[in-house]
């Protein structure tokens, strides 16, 4: 028993605790928390082509570290698409105040707090011509659109709501990042299911601690909302705070 303990432990340091340290450290030495939110940049980082000059559909997720300590451990995810011939790109974010699901309330390819954003999903053209109907259908769908619906943690916050819409839309074949805090909400209720790729299976005891095992996902072990584990598909690791780390 106590030798059981110990390997917990041991597990929940090395796996945990010492990631999330030395993260907290890097955010430290290279992050500016001095910035408000009314200080911060929200600019378009210009990484969209001009709608105008780009006919084709479009659909992306983007995720950008959080602002000032909490972008030690976590990021906001939103999604962005444009149909066929549309003159402006359409961005869907959760936010924590008033109505919470918001419609271009920011650029599409915007800072968050300041921070860049980096791609986590990306289709053009014909591909994301289908997704677009289904992303439309999925936003509709999410149970907690009202004001007082969100809940920073365990959620259901921002990553919570892009991790639903992706678990409608299986065929898109891709997980937020681990840093997503809040993406294992279990917003159906459920606390046993499909991931949302639906290649495999997640438990989740209501967002404070789970595992998931899949293919797109890899094998996930959430705790407090914080992952670690292993990317099968593509390989890699999975930390607290750094995120994705590939081999």
């Amino acid at each position: 028993m106590h030798y059981s303990l110990r390997l917990m432990l041991l597990a929940f340091l090395l796996l945990f605790a010492l990631p999330l340290g030395a993260h907290a450290l890097v955010q430290w030495r290279t992050s500016d928390w001095s910035r408000s939110w009314n200080t911060a940049d929200w600019s378009s980082t210009g990484t969209l082509p001009a709608a105008a000059s780009h006919p084709a559909a479009m659909v992306r997720i983007y995720a950008a570290r959080v602002g000032r300590w909490r972008g030690i451990f976590a990021v906001h995810s939103w999604i962005v698409f444009k149909p066929p011939g549309a003159g402006a790109y359409e961005r869907y974010d959760k936010v924590g105040w008033g109505r919470p699901i918001r419609h271009n309330s920011y650029a599409p390819d915007g800072r968050w707090y300041g921070n860049d954003p980096e791609i986590v999903f990306e289709a053009t053209g014909a591909e994301a011509e289908r997704l677009i109907p289904k992303l439309r259908a999925a936003i509709a769908s999410y149970p907690y659109g009202e004001a007082g619906d969100y809940h920073v943690w365990p959620g259901p916050n921002s990553n919570s709501f892009v991790a639903h819409v992706i678990g409608q839309v299986p065929e898109m074949s891709v997980t937020l990042p681990p840093t997503a805090i809040g993406k294992d909400y279990p917003v159906d209720g459920g606390w046993f299911g499909y991931a949302p790729s639906r290649t495999g299976l997640r438990l989740s005891l209501d967002g404070y601690a789970g595992l998931t095992i899949a293919w797109v996902e890899g094998i996930e072990f959430n705790l407090l909302g914080a992952v670690a584990g292993l990317d099968l598909r593509r390989p890699g690791i999975k930390l607290p705070g750094f995120g994705r780390i590939g081999i």
